[in-house]
């Protein structure tokens, strides 16, 4: 690896990590532990074991791509990378910070959208960066699932887990 990719890659994996870090201020809470949760919800220890794992690759792809050609392809999925981490760290300030399932879950349809159009932009610029972006993808359906479930099982709650 040169030096100018290296010191993009070290810049991706800052970048992602000051997004995972933002997200980390705002843990589960006593808010959450009173919230009713929907079957298969994954013990407590897999979530930062996959979520460290996404977002090296997410680190990698993003980097692969600024290594990229200059296109309009290019600079189209770096927007669209940088609008979907925008999403990323505000569903743990909204779900978590502000205990608002129902906006955390209005935001992560949104991230869910802007990450598949990444997807298929970067696909266009390098396949092997959409290919890393799949498990990031395919994880943020289990997200939905769990945040919609914890939405409509406290709908009718008043602290604010399905306040309109």
């Amino acid at each position: 690896m040169n030096t100018d990719a290296a010191l993009t890659l070290l810049c991706s994996l800052l970048l992602t990590a000051a997004v995972a870090a933002s997200g980390a201020r705002f843990a589960p809470d006593a808010w959450y532990a009173m919230q009713r949760k929907p079957a298969g919800l994954p013990p407590r220890w897999v979530f930062p074991a996959v979520w460290t794992t996404l977002y090296v690759l997410m680190a990698i792809a993003a980097a692969r791509v600024y290594l990229a050609p200059d296109s309009p392809a290019r600079t189209a999925g770096l927007w669209l990378y940088a609008l979907q981490l925008l999403a990323n760290a505000a569903w743990s300030w909204l779900f978590f910070g502000r205990h608002r399932a129902d906006y955390a879950l209005l935001d992560l349809l949104a991230l869910l959208a802007l990450l598949s159009a990444t997807l298929i932009v970067f696909a266009a610029v390098d396949r092997l960066s959409a290919a890393l972006l799949a498990p990031y993808w395919l994880w943020l359906w289990v997200a939905l699932y769990l945040n919609a479930s914890i939405w409509w099982l406290n709908r009718n709650r008043h602290d604010h887990a399905g306040a309109p």
